[in-house]
Order: C-alpha cells, then structure tokens, then sequence
C-alpha cells in the first residue's frame, strides 16, 4: 500500500471512529508546543501542519515555542496540560526517543504522559566531508577508519543530539574508532569541517544539501532507510556497506495522556488529511522532509522500538545529559 493510500485509509478510519459529540471539537483556539527554538525543522513543520489543521478545524492553532533543555522544557510543560484536546505537542527522536536514556531525570514517560496522535515526517542524516577525505563511499571510510584507529574524527551538533548517536550506531556496526567532537550546534561544526579540523560531520542532510551541490563537501552516504528525494543518486549506508543500518530524525504529533480516544481519532483523520494535502507535501519536500503517517497504535509502537533502539546506542556510547 503507497503512503497516499496509507494516509486516506487513516483519514477514513479516524473519521469514522470518532462519535458525533467529537464533532463539536474545537470550539477555540488549539495550542501546539513547539519544545525547540523558531525556523529550526521541528518550528517549520508546526507551523505547516498547524495552517492547515487550522483551515480544516475552523479554529486558530497557535503556536508555543518553549524551548531548552534538548526539548525537554516544552514536552513537559504539554504533559501537564488538561487533556482536553487544547493543548498539542509536535516533536522530534531526540525529544522522545533519545532523551528518555538520556536523561535520568527526565520529568515525563514518553509512552506513559502522552496520546500518540500521528507520526509525521523523517529528515535522514547525511554523512560529509570534504572532498580531499580519500573515502567516496561507506566502505571506503570504514576501511580506512579500520587502518587508522582512532584518528578520525566525527562532528556533531551536541552530546546526545541524534547526529552524536547515529554516529555512535555506525561505530558499534562497523567496528571502528572514531573520536566525537560535539559542537554547539550545526554552524560551527560546518565551519570546523570545512576548514579542515574534524573527519567527517553527520548533519540533518537538509542542512548541507548546498555545500554537497556546490561541490565544497561529498556526500557518502544518507542514514535513513531509504534514498532521499533530495540526493536521489546518494546511497543509502545499509546500501553501501552496513546493511540495517537506519538513523533519522523522525517527528510526531502527541497529546497530554488521556485524551479522548474519539479527539485522537478527530486529530489524526485531520492530520492525515492535512498530510495528504499537495501544498504542505510540496513544502516540506522541498526542504528534504519526507512525509510518514501513522494510526495512534502504530506511532506507539514505533516510539516503543525507538526508546528501545536509542537506549541501547546511549549506554555503549557512555553518553549523558545531566
């Protein structure tokens, strides 16, 4: 089943799940939570998707920013909203994948403190370097990675960001010494690799689409589980030499917990249908942002297997936040 078939079945099933006294919701204005800073990926895509649930909702959506403590500020301040349906989260692996190993003291439960209305959209990490690197491909960096241990270094935007941990998950698969040089954030890691200071940079792939065209840095490979439309011609790392390897940056749409299971309904047919929308589709594509959809049960199972997956890579890696 293709993903527009995928989303219109969404569509049709939330509709028909939710009774008619869900019908009668939004009678105001919704908050979305935005837990991280404007025009970052996570601000873009609320924005997006808040237009348009405000165009099918009849009602404002206004968006929150609260952001700090890598996400943490804004996903708590949702949690301990009313459940009333007023009150929406939109965010990201690090904020409810990663953190929750991350963090020992993370002040909610990821699976316990919210619904789990819809997954969203993935960005795929890209793995960079100058041009000079002699390695064009995966198998290529692993070898000589292999031939110089710990000598190569790889750049990240921060400690348990998801570029740090995709890093460690290459590590780990391929069988190689690399040495982590976090940055805060991607400019400065950009600036360091261009001039030479550091390997390798395993950035969000839109952020360095740019460079990769204009031939200032090579692009080895994507992390995601499939090509992206924004380089179709890059392969992916479990393409070109660590089959299973998968590492992007996904995003969803959550709740505070105990939510109507009929508003859940409600928000994800809309959310579906907002997804299957040509216009939203064409902005976030443009910027590299790859459109998933889910049903409420499967964005559950999926954060399930993604707390799973990440904590692992956090407790090899040794990496902390607090």
């Amino acid at each position: 089943m293709t993903l527009r078939s995928r989303l219109a079945v969404a569509w049709l099933l939330g509709s028909l799940a939710a009774p008619c006294f869900a019908q009668g919701y939004p009678s105001h204005a919704i908050r979305l939570v935005v837990p991280w800073p404007p025009t970052g990926t996570v601000d873009i895509l609320g924005r997006t998707l808040g237009q348009k649930l405000s165009e099918q909702l009849g009602q404002p959506v206004v968006i929150e920013n609260r952001a700090g403590a890598n996400g943490v500020i804004g996903s708590e301040a949702a949690a301990k909203s009313a459940a009333d349906g007023y009150t929406l989260v939109v965010d990201n692996i690090t904020g409810h994948a990663i953190n929750a190993s991350l963090q020992s003291r993370l002040p909610f439960d990821s699976l316990r403190d919210f619904a789990h209305i819809s997954l969203l959209a993935s960005v795929p990490d890209g793995i960079v370097a100058l041009p000079s690197l002699p390695a064009r491909n995966v198998k290529e960096l692993i070898a000589l990675a292999k031939a110089q241990p710990g000598k190569l270094t790889y750049a990240s935007f921060g400690i348990g960001s998801s570029a740090h941990l995709a890093g460690e998950l290459f590590k780990g698969m391929a069988g190689v010494d690399m040495l982590h040089v976090p940055y805060k954030g991607g400019a400065p890691a950009i600036a360091d690799l261009l001039a030479g200071q550091v390997s390798i940079y395993i950035p969000v792939l839109p952020s360095v689409v740019p460079l990769v065209k204009s031939n200032r840095l090579q692009l080895l490979a994507v992390t995601g589980a499939k090509r992206s439309p924004a380089m179709p011609d890059t392969p992916t790392v479990a393409e070109s030499g660590l089959p299973g390897f998968e590492a992007s940056n996904w995003f969803g749409l959550m709740a505070p917990a105990g939510l109507a299971p009929e508003i859940v309904g409600r928000l994800n047919a809309e959310t579906a249908k907002a997804l299957l929308s040509p216009d939203l589709r064409e902005k976030l594509n443009s910027l590299g942002v790859e459109i998933q959809g889910s049903t409420p049960q499967e964005f559950t199972a999926f954060l399930h297997a993604e707390i799973e997956k990440w904590a692992k890579v956090v407790k090899a890696s040794g990496a902390r936040a607090d």
